[in-house]
């Protein structure tokens, strides 16, 4: 009966022991005693015992040295808590946009689910039916772009490895010439996915939707990394994406100051040029021509189409459905 006690302590003891070394970079010796109330020496043993079982834990002797869980070749099973659990199932039931996803998440989920206590699995379905999720692409009536992830991963290695990238980019109608950009950072913003990139040769810095992208072979060829001049990579990118991010682009008078604009505008969905105290000038821009006329009668002003022409057809077709609507309603 005590060794089977003693076997329960120990195999409780190996779990603490691998949480901790999933949960932070290194520990020492002396740290990891204090945590589980043992001395340094149980700690080399079951650290031993760990590296039987197939964890690949690394030790480093002298002052400086401590423990700290490696890279194996085999993904060895995680110790979550319960928020970590809950967690990760909720953003798994959540997470769409990546092309290739969708599969893996649900097994991914499905094995999570499995192995959650009763208590958990209720609180995970509580939270998800008590969540709706509105598109995250509110300003566009395109359907939602999909990534391809091992586009993501590629472009996080080159950012990583501070290498050039080389792409084909089909943002216009007729195709491009291949880009080559020093890339510098990946942001998600609302369902899509940019690449914050420089030009070696123009030395402009400019924004990419990961989805208009078709990759070349890595050039393996290394970069002097510049900062990114004035914000942060957030915030360019929002800036960025209203000037020239979208599909389709319009410049719009509008009869109003500006500020009265930008007061009914979300940064990212264009600029605003004053004219005068009582007009300006909005850039904006859409995934479809439908999305701009629709969107900028919500501003509540009078406006003038300025370009493209293309959109005043669709500001008519509106208008000719808002009065129909307006005549044939009672009153």
């Amino acid at each position: 009966m005590c060794e089977d006690s003693d076997m329960l302590s120990t195999s409780a003891r190996l779990l603490s022991l691998l949480a901790l070394l999933q949960a932070r970079a290194e520990w020492s010796g002396t740290e990891l005693a204090a945590r589980l109330e043992v001395t340094t020496r149980t700690v080399r043993n079951d650290v031993e015992r760990l590296r039987r079982l197939g964890y690949p834990v690394a030790a480093a002797r002298g002052s400086q040295g401590g423990y700290r869980l490696k890279a194996g070749a085999q993904l060895p099973p995680l110790l979550l808590d319960d928020e970590e659990a809950v967690a990760i199932a909720v953003a798994l039931r959540s997470a769409t946009g990546i092309a290739g996803f969708g599969d893996s998440g649900a097994q991914a989920l499905a094995k999570l689910e499995q192995v959650l206590p009763a208590a958990l699995r209720a609180k995970v379905a509580a939270l998800q039916a008590s969540v709706d999720h509105g598109p995250d692409s509110t300003h566009t009536d395109a359907p939602d772009p999909e990534v391809d992830h091992e586009v993501l991963a590629q472009l996080a290695e080159a950012i990583r490895a501070v290498e050039w990238v080389r792409f084909d980019y089909r943002a216009g109608e007729a195709p491009e010439e291949p880009l080559l950009v020093e890339p510098y950072r990946l942001v998600a913003w609302q369902r899509r996915w940019y690449l914050v990139a420089r030009s070696p040769q123009t030395r402009r810095w400019g924004v990419y939707r990961v989805d208009l992208m078709s990759l070349r072979m890595p050039t393996r060829r290394r970069f002097e990394p510049q900062p990114l001049p004035a914000e942060d990579f957030t915030a360019f990118v929002l800036r960025e994406v209203a000037a020239a991010g979208w599909l389709v682009h319009a410049r719009i008078v509008v009869h109003a100051a500006s500020d009265q604009v930008l007061a009914r505008i979300h940064p990212a969905v264009g600029i605003v040029e004053a004219l005068s105290d009582e007009r300006s000038v909005l850039v904006t821009g859409a995934d479809t021509l439908e999305t701009i006329a629709a969107y900028v009668g919500m501003l509540g002003f009078d406006f003038e189409i300025e370009s493209p022409r293309e959109l005043v057809t669709h500001v008519e077709a509106l208008g000719r459905r808002y009065l129909a609507a307006a005549a044939s309603s009672p009153r």
